[in-house]
C-alpha cells in the first residue's frame, strides 16, 4: 500500500491553489468595484441611462465583494461547490452592469476581462474556455440588441469589432497561460514522485528510471547509456514501449557518446539526420548553438535517432549519458527538464552502487566476525577437548574410572558447544529478541561458560553481572560474551590462575567488563583503555 502511494501522483496535474486564488479574486473583486464606484462619482454622466439602477446594483455588488471577501480570508478551506455559483452570479451583474451603462461600449467592459482571468485561475484553461463562451456569446447579444433592436446611435460597428477581438485574444492568452502552468505542475508532480524503490538488479532500476524519465520529459523513447571505472565497458539500457534492450559493450566501443566539442554539455537537436544538423547545448554563457553531427555515428544508427535530447551524468563511480528520443518540437526548456530529470537518474545509480557496496562490506565484516567467533569459540573448545581426550587415553590402562571422567567432561563441553553453535545460529536469523531477553539469555550462557570453564580448566569464575539500563541488543550481547570467553580462555592457558572474577555493567550507554584473575600476569603494568 505504501508503496502505490509512493509510485502515485501527489496531486491532480490538474488541481490548482483553490484558497490562494479565491483569496486574489476576492481582493481584485473589491478593488475593481471600488474602483468602478470612483469612476462613477468622479464622471457622473455615465451611466446615462438606468442612473438609479446602475448606481443600486454597483452598491449591492460592493457589499457583495466585501462580504465575499471576508468569508474567503477568513476560511481555510476553498467556497468549494459554491465557486461556480460565486462564478455566475460576477458574470450576470457584469452583464447587467454593461447593460446599464452604454451596453457594447461601456467603460465597464474590463469586468468581462476581470471573468476571465477567474475563470483561469479556478479552473484553468477549461475555465478560460467556459468563461470566453460565455462573456463573447452576452456581449454579441448587447450589440445586436443595440444596433438592431433600439437602434443605439452610440453604437460603434469598428469599436464593437475590435472589443470582441480584443475578449477572444485575451481568451486564448489566458487558455494558453492555464494549458501551459497545468503542463508544469504535472511535471513537478512526477518529478516528485520518482521511483524510490531498491532493485537488486541493475536492469530493473534502468528500467524503471527510462519509464519514468520518458513519462517526465514526453519522450517516446529513452536511452541510458554509462561506464563504471571498475568494469570496463559501455552499457546500454533503452526503453521503448514498455520494453527494455539491454547490452554491454567492448571496452572503447561508441566513444566518445558526443562530439568532442559538445563534451560535458546537455544538448538537444530535433533532428540529426539533417545534412546539417542544428544542435543547442548549454554553456557557462547560457544556451549556444552548434552545427554537426551531435552523436556517435554506430550509437544513432543503431537506435535510429532522429530528434535526441542528450544529458550528462557523473556520479561518484560512474558516468555516461541519458538520452531522450524521438520528441518533437524540443526546445531550451527540455534542456532545464532535463537537467532536473538526469540529477534524479544520478542520484538514483548512486543509490543503488552506494547500497551495492554497503551489502559487500557488511558480508565482508560478517564473515571476518564468524572467522574470528569460530576461532575464539568452537576452536578453543575442540583444543581443549583433544587436551582431554589425550589424558583420557594415558589414563585407560591405569585409571579406567578416571578415563571415564575425562571422557564425560569432553561430552559435556562437545554439549556445551553444540548449545553456543545454536545461540550462535540463531544470532544469524534475523528476528530479534527484545532487549530483556537477550540480557537473560546473556546471562545464562555466562554462568554455563563459567561452569565449563571450572570442568575444563579447572578455573572457578564468579560472575556479578548488573542489569544493564535500557537492555541490550543481541549484536552487543554476543560481543560481550565472547570477549568474556577469550579473557577466560587466556587466564586459563596463560596465567596459571585457579580463580577468577567477571564484573559486568552498564551505564550511559556503555558497557563496562572486568576480569581478573589470581595468576601471574605480563610485564605490562597499569592499565591499557581501548576508549582512550
Amino acid at each position: 500500500m505504501a508503496e502505490s502511494r509512493r509510485d502515485s501522483p501527489l496531486v491532480d496535474p490538474q488541481y490548482s491553489p483553490q484558497s490562494r486564488a479565491e483569496r486574489l479574486i476576492a481582493a481584485a473583486r473589491v478593488v475593481l468595484a471600488a474602483f468602478a464606484f470612483l469612476g462613477i462619482w468622479l464622471d457622473p454622466s455615465e451611466p446615462t441611462r438606468y442612473v438609479r439602477t446602475a448606481y443600486a446594483l454597483l452598491a449591492v455588488y460592493i457589499g457583495y465583494a466585501l462580504l465575499a471577501a471576508f468569508l474567503v480570508w477568513r476560511s481555510a478551506a476553498p467556497p468549494g461547490r459554491q465557486t461556480f455559483a460565486m462564478h455566475a452570479f460576477d458574470l450576470a451583474v457584469f452583464s447587467l452592469f454593461m447593460f446599464f451603462t452604454q451596453g457594447p461600449t461601456s467603460p465597464f467592459f474590463v469586468f468581462f476581462v476581470f471573468s476571465l482571468a477567474c475563470g483561469t485561475l479556478r479552473w484553468q484553461w477549461r475555465g478560460t474556455l467556459w468563461t470566453a463562451a460565455a462573456t463573447l456569446a452576452l456581449f454579441l447579444g448587447m450589440g445586436v440588441y443595440a444596433a438592431q433592436v433600439i437602434g443605439d446611435p452610440a453604437f460603434e460597428l469598428n469599436r464593437f469589432i475590435v472589443r470582441s477581438a480584443y475578449l477572444a485574444v485575451v481568451a486564448a492568452l489566458l487558455a494558453y497561460l492555464g494549458l501551459y502552468e497545468e503542463r508544469r505542475r504535472g511535471e513537478i508532480s512526477r518529478l516528485a514522485t520518482w521511483p524510490l524503490g531498491a532493485p537488486q538488479e541493475v536492469r530493473s532500476l534502468a528500467r524503471e528510471m527510462l519509464e519514468h524519465a520518458a513519462a517526465v520529459l514526453g519522450a517516446p523513447r529513452a536511452l541510458l547509456a554509462w561506464e563504471e571505472p571498475e568494469e570496463p565497458g559501455l552499457r546500454l539500457a533503452c526503453w521503448s514501449g514498455g520494453e527494455l534492450q539491454w547490452s554491454r559493450e567492448s571496452p572503447g566501443a561508441l566513444q566518445p557518446l558526443v562530439a568532442e566539442p559538445l563534451a560535458g554539455t546537455d544538448l538537444l537537436c530535433r533532428d540529426i539526420r539533417a545534412p546539417r544538423p542544428a544542435v543547442f547545448h548549454t554553456s557557462d554563457q547560457g544556451f549556444r548553438r552548434w552545427e554537426g553531427r551531435p552523436l556517435h555515428p554506430d550509437l544513432a544508427a543503431r537506435f535510429g535517432v532522429g530528434a535526441v535530447l542528450a544529458l550528462g551524468l557523473k556520479g561518484e563511480g560512474f558516468e555516461g549519458r541519458l538520452f531522450a528520443l524521438d520528441k518533437a518540437g524540443m526546445t531550451s526548456d527540455d534542456l532545464v527538464l532535463g537537467g532536473i530529470v538526469a540529477r534524479q537518474v544520478v542520484a538514483r545509480l548512486d543509490r543503488f552502487y552506494l547500497l551495492q557496496r554497503l551489502q559487500q562490506a557488511a558480508a565482508t565484516e560478517e564473515r571476518v566476525r564468524l572467522a574470528r567467533d569460530l576461532h575464539d569459540g568452537v576452536l578453543q573448545s575442540l583444543t581443549g577437548a583433544a587436551l582431554q581426550l589425550e589424558t583420557a587415553s594415558h589414563l585407560l590402562e591405569e585409571d579406567p574410572g578416571g578415563a571415564r571422567q575425562r571422557l564425560a567432561e569432553v561430552q559435556r563441553l562437545i554439549a556445551a558447544e553444540q548449545r553456543d553453535l545454536r545461540s550462535f545460529v540463531q544470532q544469524l536469523k534475523p528476528a530479534p529478541l527484545a532487549p530483556f531477553e537477550v540480557e537473560a539469555s546473556l546471562v545464562a550462557r555466562l554462568k554455563e561458560l563459567a561452569h565449563r570453564m571450572e570442568r575444563q580448566w579447572g578455573l572457578r569464575v564468579a560472575l556479578d553481572v548488573q542489569p544493564i539500563d535500557g537492555g541490550i541488543s543481541e549484536g552487543l550481547s554476543h560481543e560481550i560474551y565472547r570477549m568474556v570467553h577469550e579473557a577466560l580462555i587466556n587466564t586459563a592457558r596463560h596465567a596459571g590462575a585457579s580463580t577468577g572474577r567477571v564484573e559486568i555493567a552498564g551505564r550511559d550507554d556503555q558497557v563496562r567488563i572486568t576480569v581478573a584473575d589470581d595468576g601471574h600476569g605480563f610485564p605490562f603494568h597499569g592499565r591499557y583503555d581501548h576508549a582512550a
